[in-house]
């Protein structure tokens, strides 16, 4: 192996992949539904940011409503951080938002408030979170057969 593709494979191995995640603080201002938000940082840019990692159901859908309701009390008027993992075909910033030590990607998983979006996953703490919100029935989980937002949306 020649010295350059050694240098790069230790590169990458060291910054934890191809891509360094970065990190912006501000206001939540604005909580569009459970797992999109938007916020004004210092400099009075407002970003919008969508939850890595989740999908919770659609405003028109079943706990749609208390999904959002719930993101506005985690997050709202509050200042965060957010770990930006990069961007979507929307213009929205996906990314990890965190108040203090909360995150509240997380919290919404575990209230029952958002499912994991298998398909974007890359926590692979949030399935065993999930399990144990249906099993324990919380929030969209006291429905016997909820619709995953993904197949509602196709659907409609």
């Amino acid at each position: 192996m020649g010295k350059t593709l050694a240098a790069l494979i230790i590169s990458l191995a060291v910054s934890g992949g191809a891509h360094a995640d970065t990190r912006f603080t501000g206001m939540a201002v604005r909580v569009l539904d459970g797992d999109t938000a938007e916020i004004l940082t210092s400099d009075k840019q407002r970003i919008r940011v969508r939850l890595a990692n989740i999908d919770a159901p659609e405003k028109s859908q079943a706990f749609g409503q208390r999904s959002k309701q719930s993101l506005t009390e985690l997050i709202a008027g509050k200042e965060v951080d957010v770990l930006d993992e990069g961007g979507d075909q929307y213009g929205r910033r996906i990314g990890r938002i965190y108040v203090g030590n909360t995150e509240a990607n997380t919290e919404q998983v575990r209230a029952g408030m958002a499912w994991v979006y298998t398909r974007y996953n890359h926590n692979p703490a949030l399935p065993a979170i999930q399990a144990q919100a249906r099993q324990g029935k919380k929030g969209l989980w006291v429905d016997p057969d909820p619709v995953e937002p993904w197949n509602f949306r196709h659907n409609k």
